[in-house]
């Protein structure tokens, strides 16, 4: 099972952020594996706050047979079809498609795996990890990113934190979660 979150807040060749992130979890399910659910898509305030338009996001889970880097690999051609480009970091975006985890692997180790989660936020937005970490290092500090999940695995289980979405959402402040609406 893998966890892949999508986002889009600028039109791309498949039209504005709602028919892309369409298209994306249709190249998702043809590309990746049998696509198992599909969260409801969500209004969601840009992160970091001020940096473009709202954006459209969704999650799903998926059945797939590939190694996390596969996924990625196959995730970041997808974006490429949607007309994806990666100038400046946290920058508005035609897709954004996240690999948040595969099972309960946690790569490529725990201690570096906890290092990035930790990150401090005056680094995170001027540095990416150069190697694939798994889970997400910050999806339990995301709204954009639980609020979706929590539709479709709300008792996921953190495998380095051992938190389910449900809970991890329900630490989050309210204002982060009163921002997001359903479309």
């Amino acid at each position: 099972m893998a966890i892949i979150s999508a986002g889009a807040n600028l039109p791309s060749r498949y039209g504005e952020p709602y028919q892309s992130v369409s298209a994306a979890l249709a190249a998702i399910g043809e590309v990746l594996g049998r696509i198992v659910s599909v969260s409801r898509f969500f209004q969601t305030p840009a992160y970091p706050p001020g940096s473009g338009p709202d954006f459209v996001n969704a999650a799903c889970v998926i059945a797939t047979d590939l190694a996390p880097a596969e996924i990625l690999a196959r995730l970041h051609a997808i974006e490429a079809d949607a007309d994806r480009q990666r100038e400046t970091r946290w920058a508005a975006r035609t897709l954004d498609l996240d690999l948040i985890a595969v099972d309960d692997m946690v790569l490529p180790d725990p201690a570096l795996q906890k290092a990035w989660m930790t990150l401090p936020p005056e680094r995170q937005g001027a540095e990416a990890p150069p190697v694939l970490i798994l889970p997400h290092p910050r999806l339990q500090d995301r709204a954009f990113v639980l609020i979706p999940l929590a539709d479709i695995a709300p008792d996921w289980q953190h495998p380095v934190i051992g938190i389910s979405v449900r809970d991890m959402l329900a630490a989050l402040p309210e204002a982060d979660k009163a921002a997001i609406s359903p479309c």
